[in-house]
């Protein structure tokens, strides 16, 4: 129970980041940081770039698709497609994060839970997740990402970092 209830709380506290941060940008572009389109409408908010540093921007971009906005010729049905396959991914990761999931498997999951969740509320609110942080060298840009995103691939990069780790001992346990 004591891990199931930090794996919730943690997941809840990655959410609430995400989507503060997401209300903050909307809060400085349009005043109000609570905007509703019609179901499966991403809502006209007018454009913002800020020059933070010589390699950073902050940006308001609707993507619609998936990572760097692949999938986007799926046309006015990427929408619903990018939301119901985004609700079964994340089924399947909780699934998994609280039925199956060893020791090593836990904090990498939640990450990846929550950041998917983060995003899952703006396909849900939005019909396309709000994108803002524009990193670059140059003229050459990083697309842009959230903090959703950030939590993502985190937790993506700490679960085949732990992965190897515990193959490698596996491995020595094996040998040894």
């Amino acid at each position: 129970m004591k891990k199931t209830l930090w794996a919730i709380i943690a997941i809840i506290g990655i959410v609430l980041i995400d989507q503060i941060s997401k209300g903050a940008l909307l809060y400085l572009i349009t005043g109000s940081a609570f905007i509703w389109g019609a179901a499966w409408t991403v809502v006209p908010v007018p454009y913002l770039m800020r020059h933070v540093t010589n390699f950073f921007n902050v940006v308001f971009t609707w993507n619609p698709g998936t990572a760097f906005s692949l999938f986007r010729g799926l046309g006015d049905s990427l929408p619903i497609v990018m939301t119901v396959a985004t609700g079964a991914i994340i089924a399947l990761i909780l699934y998994y994060l609280f039925a199956r999931a060893k020791s090593y498997e836990r904090v990498p999951l939640v990450l990846i839970a929550g950041g998917a969740l983060g995003n899952f509320v703006d396909r849900l609110r939005f019909g396309a997740v709000i994108d803002f942080l524009d990193f670059h060298i140059g003229g050459a840009h990083w697309p842009a990402f959230n903090l959703a995103d950030s939590f993502i691939t985190i937790g993506v990069l700490l679960y085949i970092l732990n992965w190897w780790m515990a193959r490698r001992r596996c491995m020595r346990n094996i040998k040894g």
